[in-house]
């Protein structure tokens, strides 16, 4: 059996598998992680964004036959074991960005991945980062807000929230 490095844990996949499956469908199909979304199949619109060694990436393109050695985190693996929410997670929550609820997955992995790099980011950064993933129902100022959000969480200090004229934690 073929191993793959998955939220932490080492996982077997067929070794018959063709080697050009693209990374979702194994982590769908064969792993049964289907928390990552299949959405344009052509890595525009961010539905099915893993992190690959903490990068998001489009899983819909990464063949699976060119993994043995990365670490991949799915939008499961990022809670803690206790089922404690991350601050993006948390904040998603509050801000109560999801309206479908599609792309969410791939949402709070790209902005996971840009507070791990950036922890104070302007609002022109959360939109470069964000800019690959696509919200049809357009919860983008929810989505900015919750970003900020969470940022202030994992930093432990409080900003004005101009929607609610109030000081949020």
């Amino acid at each position: 059996m073929a191993t793959l490095n998955i939220n932490g844990q080492t996982l077997e996949i067929r070794d018959d598998l063709d080697p050009s499956t693209p990374l979702l469908w194994v982590l769908r199909d064969e792993l049964g992680l289907v928390g990552t979304k299949y959405g344009c199949g052509i890595a525009q619109c961010g539905a099915c964004t893993v992190h690959m060694n903490g990068a998001p990436v489009r899983s819909c393109q990464i063949p699976v036959g060119n993994l043995s050695d990365e670490q991949i985190t799915t939008i499961e693996g990022l809670a803690a074991e206790d089922g404690t929410l991350t601050p993006v997670q948390q904040a998603w929550m509050e801000h109560d960005v999801p309206q479908c609820g599609y792309c969410q997955a791939g949402q709070i992995m790209s902005a996971t991945a840009l507070l791990s790099r950036n922890s104070n980011p302007s609002d022109a950064d959360i939109d470069a980062a964000m800019s690959g993933n696509i919200c049809r129902c357009g919860t983008y100022v929810r989505i900015r807000a919750a970003i900020k959000t969470a940022a202030q969480s994992m930093s432990g200090t409080a900003f004005y929230n101009a929607d609610s004229n109030s000081e949020v934690a």
